[in-house]
This record gives structure tokens, sequence and C-alpha cells, in this order.
């Protein structure tokens, strides 16, 4: 993905970086050949060292190869610097790149909601060098990079939903949602496990302090109240629960429990 967006957005930058690899693969073969020629024809001399210092045709051919040699390795010197520079200036694309693998690995993963979902490489390409040719131009990169991210993700999102049965949209927008998150290290992977699999191992019920709570109900309230407990940002709910339910009713009663400010929390909590 980086070497397609850059090769689109900057093509002279791509193209100096494959002539850059492909010479110098082409200059260590070259230096592999010389140091392979030079023991071959070592190898192939007879008599002691002397008389190999006497050789002038060899010797000749060693301080050709060694002046050789040395032009090559100074290439490569100059080539190195100049990848890194490259490189440097590739890098500043990466963030498009790294977002453009993200949607990749998450349409891949619809497979296993039906087998039906199936995307190909090429196609997803071919999405994303559309996207890096429509997405709103801009002088600064930080903009441009923007743009990029902003409209190839709507764009993604659009065409992916039209394969997708209605059932399945919403999902959709989670997953894409939490992988572009985590991505940017904005999901707590912890809470994250508690909304998908809930609270685990066995726990001392008490008594159920509400009157609200029907206590055939109460377990697994409790469970879930306790669960939330070892999540950092719950820590003090346990306790402001048991010692002043009547502040939570408001939520169990509501019709939209949702949108209702979470007691004593609401302060600590982020939209997640």
């Amino acid at each position: 993905m980086l070497a397609i967006l850059v090769g689109l957005e900057n093509p002279n930058l791509e193209q100096k970086k494959i002539e850059i690899v492909r010479k110098n693969a082409s200059d260590k073969k070259e230096l592999l050949n010389i140091e392979d020629s030079i023991l071959k024809s070592l190898s192939e001399q007879k008599g002691d060292i002397s008389e190999l210092l006497m050789d002038e045709t060899l010797i000749n051919k060693l301080q050709s190869s060694k002046k050789f040699a040395a032009e090559i390795n100074q290439r490569l010197k100059d080539s190195k610097v100049t990848e890194e520079m490259i490189n440097t200036s590739r890098e500043s694309y990466r963030s498009v790149a790294f977002r453009a693998s993200i949607l990749f690995f998450c349409i891949n993963d619809l497979a296993m909601i039906d087998h039906m979902y199936q995307y190909s490489l090429q196609w997803f390409t071919g999405l994303f060098e559309a996207g890096v040719e429509n997405a709103p131009a801009s002088t600064q990169l930080e903009v441009r990079l923007q743009n990029l991210n902003d409209y190839f993700t709507y764009s993604l999102y659009q065409n992916v939903c039209r394969s997708l049965f209605e059932s399945h949209k919403l999902l959709f927008s989670t997953l894409l949602t939490h992988r572009i998150l985590s991505g940017q290290n904005e999901i707590n992977q912890n809470e994250w496990r508690y909304l998908l699999a809930g609270p685990s191992g066995e726990v001392a019920i008490p008594d159920n302090p509400t009157k609200w709570i029907q206590d055939n109900s109460w377990p697994d309230f409790y469970r879930q109240i306790h669960g939330l407990t070892q999540l950092s940002v719950f820590a003090e709910f346990e306790t402001k629960f048991m010692t002043a339910d009547e502040d939570f009713r408001v939520i169990f009663d509501s019709a939209t429990p949702h949108l209702e400010p979470i007691p004593h929390l609401n302060d600590k909590l982020n939209e997640f």
C-alpha cells in the first residue's frame, strides 16, 4: 500500500527508490563476481608466493579488480545515503498505508460472518488507487493525509455495505470503528474484551441491597457489576452501587438507558 500510494502521490520519488534498489542489487552482484574472479585466478596459479608476485597479468588483474571494487563500494555508500533520504520522505505517507492495511484485514474478517463476503486484494487495491486520485487535494501534507484517510475509509464503507445483508451493516460499522481506534491506540483492550465476553469466573453473591431488582435476577446483575469493577475506570462502581443503589435506578427504569449519565462515574468515562 505504501509503494502504491507513493507511486501515485510522488511517482518520481518511488521510481528513484526502485532504481536505487535495482542498482544496489546489481552492484552487489558485480562485487561478488569480482571476488569470485580473484579467488579463481589465485587458485589457478601454481608455484610459491614469490612466483605469484612476479606474474604481471595476475597483479594487473588484482589491481584492476581492487579499483573497481572500491568504486562499487563507494557507490553503495552514496546510494545508501540517498536511499535513507528517500525512505524518510516515503515514511511521511506511512499513516495512510497503515490505515489501508487495517481496513483490508477488517473486510477480510467478514468471511467469518458469512462465507459469501469475499474481497480480493486486487479489488481493494483498485479502490485504494481511486481513493488516492479522488480525495480532496491540499498543499499541506498533514491535511492531504487526513483527506486520504477520510475519503478512502468512507469509500470502502460505502462499497462494502452494498454487498452486505442489512443485519450485518451495523456489525461491520462496529468492527471498522474498533479496528481504526485500536490502530490509533484509543481502545483499552481489556474493556473491549469485557464488552464482547462479559464477566468470567465464580464470585460470591451478596444479599440484594435493592428494592427494584428481583431476587432471582440479582445474581446476574451482581456478576456484571463485579466484573465491571475489575476494569480500572469502574474500580469504584461496586462500592457506589451497593451503598447508593437508588441513584442507579433511573437507568434501570429508562426507555433509553444508554443515554442516561452514570451516577458518580460519568465524568470519568469516555464515549466508549
